[in-house]
C-alpha cells in the first residue's frame, strides 16, 4: 500500500488511510473532487478499484460562512451525500454532534449484553467471574472511541 499511495497520501489529518479505509478531507468540493479522482487513477494504475457503490461522502462546513455549490463525483458516477458516516467504528456527523455515536455505543453494549447473558444471569457463575466478564467484554463496546467525544455540558 506505501507504493500505492507514495505520491498521494498527503498530510496527515487531510488523507487518513486503514486498512481498505480511506479518508479524503479538503476545504473545498473541487479540492476534494481532484483527490478522489487522483486514488481512483493512482489505484486503478495498480490493479485496484475503488467501489462506486461504498463512497460517500459527508460536507461539514462549521463557520457556515461557504454555499458551494456543486457536487462530488467519480469518475463521473454523482457520490450520494450522508450526513453521518462511520469510520473505525465511530459514527461521524456533519453537525459536530456526537449523538449517533452515543446511541451506537448503547446499542454496541446492549448487543454484548444479549450475548453474554446467559453468563450474567447464571446464578451458578460467581459474582466475580460476572463482574470481570462484564468490564472484559459488555463495558469496552459500549465506550469504544468515547474518550474523543466532545464534552457537551
Amino acid at each position: 500500500m506505501d507504493e500505492v499511495t507514495r505520491d498521494i497520501q498527503g498530510e496527515i489529518p487531510w488523507c487518513m488511510l486503514f486498512a481498505d479505509d480511506v479518508v479524503l478531507v479538503d476545504e473545498s468540493r473541487v479540492g476534494v473532487n481532484r483527490k478522489l479522482e487522483l486514488w481512483r487513477r493512482t489505484l486503478e494504475s495498480k490493479g485496484f478499484r475503488l467501489s462506486r457503490i461504498k463512497t460517500e461522502y459527508m460536507m461539514c462546513d462549521f463557520s457556515a460562512t461557504r454555499h458551494e455549490g456543486g457536487y462530488i463525483s467519480l469518475d463521473g458516477q454523482v457520490v450520494v451525500q450522508k450526513d453521518t458516516f462511520r469510520y473505525l467504528g465511530s459514527v461521524l456527523q456533519k453537525d459536530d454532534d456526537i449523538d449517533e455515536d452515543v446511541r451506537h455505543r448503547i446499542s454496541a453494549g446492549w448487543l454484548k449484553w444479549r450475548q453474554t447473558s446467559g453468563i450474567l444471569c447464571d446464578k451458578r457463575v460467581p459474582q466475580k467471574l460476572k463482574g470481570k466478564f462484564y468490564r472484559t467484554t459488555i463495558r469496552p463496546a459500549m465506550l469504544y472511541g468515547a474518550e474523543c467525544w466532545p464534552t457537551k455540558r
